[in-house]
């Protein structure tokens, strides 16, 4: 595995397992599958509703794997209905419990609405009592991220945002970096829209390092400093997903899978009024 480093000094797995979309009932299996092949990042949200099933997951890790909590990087993230400083104190020590650990290695605001500032300062204080190790955001575009950092006591390790070949954000990217933020990917995949898996120059590419157009994609946004989380529910494509630090695409490949950027989201847009009464209607 390979890491990063966030600007608090903590290192983060580049590539981790995400759980979004997976029921409660099943999580805890794919978790313990993700683990037992490798995976050491986990991350989950209070809206996916599975905080309990990954930690029932880290605990049976522990006795069946001998893979202790502290070799594991676990993401968390406060929903919207939690905004607030007081609502997302509770939150918080609520997670920790679902998670049944005493501390969380990342803790993120899903979404930039309700009072996030609030939200944030729960974090921030959860951080200097040491149960989170690291804070950040989830979908905050550049505007809202640099508005964020230019007046918090703890600029955020990450931000979390759709991130694929189709919607590759480099302008968002420019800000994370200039503002020491990770930039890091939901939906590597784009949830196979617009033929994601039979993409013609994904293809190609891939079949000259004998490999899928998931790991080619994965590989494409490891090698742009994207921090990656894919999700499956099957143990044999969790392997493949983890097989991508043995080829390296050479600079021809990244620019012909650069060229398939459309800067636009696959998905919603947080500019757009139905999306955010949508969101900030689902209390989770």
């Amino acid at each position: 595995m390979e890491y990063v480093l966030l600007n608090n000094g903590i290192k983060m797995p580049v590539l981790g397992y995400g759980v979004y979309q997976v029921s409660n009932e099943e999580c805890e299996r794919c978790v313990l599958d993700a683990i037992s092949v490798g995976y050491r990042s986990i991350d989950t949200a209070q809206a996916y509703g599975n905080e309990e099933a990954v930690g029932n997951a880290i605990n049976a890790a522990a006795k069946k794997y001998g893979v202790s909590r502290e070799e594991l990087f676990i993401t968390t993230k406060v929903w919207i209905s939690n905004g607030g400083y007081e609502k997302a104190k509770i939150s918080l020590k609520e997670s920790l419990r679902k998670l049944q650990t005493e501390y969380v290695d990342l803790v993120l605001i899903h979404q930039p609405f309700n009072d996030y500032y609030g939200t944030y300062r729960a974090m921030e204080e959860a951080y200097k009592e040491g149960f989170i190790r690291a804070i950040g955001v989830s979908n905050f575009y550049p505007d809202r991220l640099v508005d964020l950092c230019r007046f918090v006591e703890v600029k955020p390790a990450v931000n979390q945002v759709e991130t694929h070949v189709f919607q590759q954000q480099e302008k968002a990217h420019e800000y994370m970096l200039k503002y020491g933020v990770q930039h890091e990917s939901w939906g590597s995949f784009a949830e196979g829209r617009k033929d994601f898996f039979t993409n013609p120059v994904l293809m190609e590419i891939g079949k000259k390092y004998g490999k899928s157009v998931a790991q080619t994609a994965l590989r494409f946004l490891i090698q742009s400093d994207v921090v990656v989380i894919p999700k499956s529910i099957h143990i044999e494509r969790m392997v493949q997903n983890m097989d991508v630090f043995d080829f390296v695409l050479s600079d021809g490949d990244m620019t012909a899978i650069r060229a398939l950027d459309e800067k636009e989201s696959l998905f919603f847009s947080h500019y757009d009024p139905a999306t955010v009464e949508m969101l900030t209607g689902l209390h989770r």
